[in-house]
């Protein structure tokens, strides 16, 4: 008998600790063509967990930043992990070692992979079926500005496009504004970066937004950027402010 109320207790600790976990976040939940439920919750910074039919999507996951912590011990393992590039906000080791369980499917650029010690490799141009309704494509992510190249040059990063039951979701990574975004197109749903000198001004995001023209438009990695003027600029677009700083 105390067994069982021990398992029990301990099966209730963990129903506690996930759903105060999915209660700490912003939340926004979508619906595919099909029906399926989609949630996106935004953890921190270009954080984003993804929730669909089941399966667990973490986006570039960061234990601590800025003050700010993560507590991954205490989120559903990942199906997959996707990382767009190296750098400390975006490629945190031990987070992704936290998500991960014997058949997580962790997906990076290849310095990601080489700082990681292991991962599938995407570049540039590369697409994955990963289930009969996700696929990944992933996207070109640079900077342009003269003196900021430095920060994310041409062909080392990745931006990504997951679909998922038809439902097309851009992950811009670091970048600004690039030739390459005239031929993303369909786009449901859009995270578009915004702090200087890393990735774009507010004035470039939304010259990014004219040109992708997505249907919901997420601002993330901002952090102390004004980012609230931004939805009066794009009428059409359903732009949501959330805690991505």
């Amino acid at each position: 008998m105390n067994k069982l109320i021990t398992l029990a207790l301990a099966a209730l600790s963990l129903n506690t600790g996930a759903q105060q976990q999915k209660d700490m976040y912003e939340t926004d939940e979508f619906q595919t063509r099909s029906g399926k439920t989609v949630r996106f919750h935004a953890l921190v910074h270009s954080s984003i967990r993804i929730e669909f039919d089941g399966k667990e999507i973490e986006i570039d996951p960061c234990g601590k930043l800025d003050g700010r912590t993560i507590d991954y011990s205490a989120f559903p393992k990942a199906d997959y992990v996707i990382v767009t590039h190296e750098h400390y906000d975006h490629l945190d080791k031990a987070a992704v070692k936290l998500l991960s369980k014997e058949d997580t499917r962790v997906i990076m650029n290849h310095r990601s992979a080489d700082e990681y010690g292991a991962g599938m490799v995407m570049a540039n141009g590369d697409r994955l079926q990963l289930a009969d309704d996700i696929s990944l494509e992933a996207v070109a992510a640079y900077n342009t500005t003269d003196g900021h190249r430095k920060f994310h040059p041409k062909g080392r990063d990745n931006g990504y496009i997951l679909t998922l039951d038809g439902l097309r979701v851009y992950i811009a990574g670091d970048t600004e504004v690039i030739p390459e975004m005239a031929d993303i197109k369909d786009i449901d749903i859009a995270f578009l970066p915004c702090n200087q000198p890393y990735t774009m001004t507010p004035e470039q995001l939304i010259e990014a937004a004219h040109i992708i023209q997505p249907k919901v438009l997420f601002p993330y990695h901002y952090s102390h950027t004004d980012v609230t003027g931004i939805p009066a600029q794009l009428p059409g677009i359903d732009v949501r402010i959330r805690h991505y700083e």
